[in-house]
């Protein structure tokens, strides 16, 4: 008596909500940024107008963020440590890897 057993398939799926929350928290994390450019709520979703956007190809994400920084923080140096905490957090949180992670620096915040 022989028993079949057949590969059963199931896949997960991240919602860009979530991955847009994890980006979000981590991009707030990094000293010297002040906020996100924008808000991050269903008006801005139906606008399309986001501070966040997920672009999925395949199952790899690419991100872009407009950020914030404060006065005192360096651009440069602010953004290359967002992008790091983002593509770390996203990837280890949710699974899905992250070829790429775009930050644009929108604004200065004066304290």
């Amino acid at each position: 008596m022989e028993v079949n057993k057949e590969a059963v398939k199931s896949k997960l799926k991240i919602s860009d909500d979530v991955m847009k929350t994890v980006a979000k928290l981590a991009a707030l994390d990094v000293k010297g940024v002040a906020g996100l450019s924008g808000e991050l709520n269903k008006m801005s979703k139906l606008r399309g107008n986001s501070p966040i956007r997920i672009h999925m190809i395949g199952d790899v994400a690419a991100i872009d963020m407009d950020i914030k920084i404060k006065s005192s923080a360096k651009a440069f140096s602010v953004a290359q440590e967002v992008q790091t905490a983002v593509k770390e957090n996203v990837q280890n949180m949710t699974g899905v890897p992250v070829a790429r992670v775009n930050v644009t620096v929108c604004g200065v915040v004066f304290e």
